[in-house]
């Protein structure tokens, strides 16, 4: 990790396209502002953990859906063994 000290109207460049610029300094906060190309997604940290969380929790639960379906699939089929015989 890089870590920088910047002062107020400060910035920092990445690559050819995007720039992060100090826009104030307040008690216990700072102000970022951020151009970057519309492809790039920029996200605060909390907020990507969170659909990171999310993601998990709906892939979890169609996990569980598949395997309830494939179960339902499964128990029509010996029904119909069953009434074969």
């Amino acid at each position: 990790m890089l870590i920088l000290s910047r002062k107020q109207d400060d910035s920092v460049i990445i690559g050819d396209e995007i720039e992060i610029k100090v826009i104030s300094i307040d008690k216990g906060s700072v102000r970022l502002g951020f151009s970057a190309p519309e492809s790039c997604v920029i996200l605060r940290g909390e907020l990507k953990e969170a659909i990171t969380t999310q993601n998990k929790q709906a892939s979890q639960a169609q996990d569980s859906q598949t395997m309830d379906k494939n179960t339902i699939t499964q128990i029509k089929s010996l029904l119909k063994t069953k009434s074969k015989i």
